[in-house]
């Protein structure tokens, strides 16, 4: 959505004083911790409304956060949140470090081999696994009537992927022999 970040989704509800069990899609905890204004898009809606957080808890053992948002009082409120989308606004994400990415930003950048210019695919997702993994889509085979594509996973680690440039959306990296085969 134009405006907004998705930064988790509503799997139910969490006892039965209201509360809210959130799936994160954020790196930033406070999000989901700290009081204050986020949006709510339910199922099937066009449009997010405005709630208030007015606290929130993580699971650890779950990997997900128990969350109160103002007028959602009893266990039926809450589970009638069930798959609901919680957004944020563009305009509140936090600021960066040097070398520091939103991962939406790196989804799209085609990325090229930095020695020949080669074009090696388009990141379409970035998994955590240690050190995060760009997964990289390369198209193959473009024949008029057939597109044969894979997909190959990438260290994001500063000695492979030495350039990220936004601006010209683009990633060059220098792959170790084997990578990209």
């Amino acid at each position: 959505m134009a405006g907004f970040i998705e930064i988790g989704r509503i799997v139910g509800a969490q006892g039965l004083t209201g509360e809210v069990r959130v799936y994160p899609s954020s790196d930033f905890p406070e999000r989901f911790l700290e009081p204050g204004n986020r949006w709510l898009l339910p199922p099937g809606a066009t449009d997010p409304k405005l709630i208030e957080l007015v606290q929130g808890r993580y699971l650890e053992s779950k990997g997900l956060y128990i969350v109160q948002i103002a007028g959602i009082t009893d266990r039926n409120q809450a589970e009638a949140l069930r798959n609901s989308v919680v957004l944020v606004s563009e305009q509140d994400r936090p600021l960066l470090e040097e070398d520091e990415f939103y991962i939406l930003d790196l989804i799209g950048l085609e990325v090229f081999d930095q020695a020949s210019q080669t074009l090696i695919g388009t990141v379409i997702n970035v998994l955590s696994a240690g050190n995060d993994l760009l997964e990289v889509q390369r198209n193959l085979d473009q024949t008029s009537d057939r597109v044969s594509t894979k997909t190959v996973l990438i260290p994001f680690v500063k000695a492979i992927v030495p350039v990220v440039d936004l601006s010209q959306h683009r990633i060059e990296i220098t792959p170790p022999a084997g990578l990209i085969e």
